[in-house]
Formats: C-alpha cells, sequence, structure tokens
C-alpha cells in the first residue's frame, strides 16, 4: 500500500494530510498551516485536482 503527503497546490509546502493509492475523495477542504490558505481538492488513484469554483454572485433582494 503506498501512501504519501499531500502538498499544497498554492506554496508547494506538505500539508498535514497523507493519502493512501485507495482513497477517493471529492470536495475536501484541503488547509495548509504555511500559507493558511484552504483549497478544494478531488483525490483518487494519488492524483491530486484542484476544485475551483465560479465566484458567488450577489443575490438581489
Amino acid at each position: 500500500m503506498i501512501i504519501e503527503w499531500i502538498c499544497c497546490p498554492v506554496c508547494g509546502n506538505k500539508a498535514c494530510t497523507k493519502i493512501r493509492e485507495d482513497i477517493i475523495s471529492r470536495n475536501y477542504p484541503l488547509y495548509c498551516p504555511k500559507c493558511k490558505q484552504e483549497t478544494l481538492i478531488e483525490a483518487k488513484n494519488l492524483q491530486i485536482t484542484v476544485i475551483t469554483e465560479p465566484d458567488a454572485k450577489p443575490m438581489n433582494l
């Protein structure tokens, strides 16, 4: 079984999270303690994909 650290997509530093090769994760909020940013990611077969969300539009009341 292969286990790897997830690297922050913003600064490239190791985040405090490990994944295994059999993990499938969607919409995982990855927090980096170095750059203090949170990024949504997907993980499947040790491949990490960053999820970009469209900007929120203001509601018309």
